[in-house]
């Protein structure tokens, strides 16, 4: 069985204050040429479909069109509600849809009822786990017991799998919106600093998870035979620079016969998407960036003079301007910044490695060190990891 992963639209967002709701259109109608040609039994968007979970009409709109488009083509789809979205307007409507073969998430309640789809192999059976933080998932259990257990994202995860009534003999596929331990993030993305961490191990014994919420597309669990299980899609679009080196793709999951003892064979391939206009940045004098054999070398390197630019200014002195006058040559300019020996020595470096591997305590704490020039006692430690903790069980 033929399945196509992709996650992460977020359509509707603006990056630098710029819509790429026109970005969107035109990548949502190659991934439909994509589907035409390699006809899948199912698409899957794990999560994320908007960028707010109050869309605009606009955004609406274009799921929409997208949404009736796929199901014309006879492929089954699955869309879940992540981080991003609100899980009650993704799933308005939902019982209606799946009658034309498109699922939607139902909002979260503990109880999960698969889509069954069959195919010369046998069944699968396809589940939806929408985003989840553990508040969410203790306040669907009826025992205090239960409720003790979950005290974190991998043991909330784990509680709300268990759940799920497997079917021995069948092939299962799981959509999920959650950060799994060891993905590598972007800056576009949303994270607490490692609090919302999952363990790949609570997705044994599905024959492949398809995950969104990270937006570069990787592998993060294989099976003892080295066959990729657990995979982000990653998003089909470049929304930040840090994005600026991702082959964006879809994935491509073929699912085989069931082992009569362990998980189906898998055979996984990315299919590239090329963008409208790329993201890169661009770097030098003023004078170099806007001179024709700058330009002309940009072309010559395949790059588009409309192209989502991010500059970086190495003039000592500020060009008075400079965004003005660049936009005449790039009019896609996202953000324009300076590099030279003033802004490097007005930098300030608050403690050592990146922040998106340090906890929120850690954070805090190196921010209180820097401003007051002492360690936070042990009473105020506590004060501290209780506060970061109930506001992020509100979230």
């Amino acid at each position: 069985m033929k399945f196509i992963h992709t996650a992460d639209l977020h359509i509707g967002k603006s990056v630098c204050e710029h819509s790429m709701l026109d970005e969107q259109r035109f990548i949502l109608a190659s991934i439909l040429d994509v589907v035409k040609r390699e006809k899948p039994d199912a698409f899957l968007v794990a999560g994320d479909v908007y960028d707010k979970s109050v869309p605009s009409a606009e955004a609406v709109a274009v799921l929409d069109d997208f949404l009736v488009r796929l199901s014309e083509t006879g492929t089954k789809v699955f869309v879940l509600s992540g981080n991003h979205d609100s899980a009650e307007r993704i799933a308005f409507g939902g019982r209606l849809m799946a009658d034309r073969g498109v699922y939607m998430s139902p909002v979260y309640s503990g109880a999960f009822t698969p889509v069954t789809l069959k195919d010369e192999s046998g069944e699968v059976d396809v589940w939806m786990l929408p985003f989840v933080r553990p508040a969410t998932v203790r306040a669907c259990l009826e025992s205090d017991e239960d409720r003790a257990q979950v005290t974190d994202y991998t043991s909330a995860m784990r509680m709300a799998i268990a759940q799920m009534k497997l079917t021995a003999g069948r092939r299962n596929v799981l959509l999920a919106h959650q950060f799994v331990t060891g993905a590598e993030r972007s800056d576009s993305e949303e994270n607490v600093g490692g609090l919302d961490n999952v363990d790949a191990s609570v997705f044994e014994g599905f024959d492949y998870v398809a995950l969104g919420h990270i937006h570069k597309p990787q592998n993060v669990a294989k099976d003892e035979a080295g066959m990729a299980r657990v995979r982000y899609s990653g998003t089909p679009l470049k929304y930040s620079l840090s994005e600026a080196s991702h082959k964006k793709s879809l994935t491509v999951i073929e699912l085989g016969v069931k082992a009569e003892i362990g998980l189906a064979n898998i055979h996984v391939r990315e299919i590239p998407l090329t963008p409208e206009h790329d993201v890169r940045e661009i770097r030098g004098t003023f004078a170099e960036l806007v001179s024709p054999e700058f330009q002309r070398k940009q072309l010559a390197d395949g790059f588009k003079l409309d192209d989502y630019v991010y500059v970086k200014l190495t003039d000592e002195n500020d060009v008075p301007d400079a965004a003005l006058k660049l936009r005449g040559i790039y009019p896609n300019l996202m953000m324009l910044d300076y590099d030279n020996e003033r802004t490097r020595n007005q930098k300030i470096v608050v403690g050592e490695g990146k922040a998106e591997q340090k906890t929120p305590m850690e954070l805090f704490g190196e921010f209180f060190s820097d401003m007051t020039k002492r360690e936070l006692n042990e009473e105020e430690r506590e004060f501290v990891r209780d506060m970061i903790e109930s506001i992020w069980e509100e979230k």
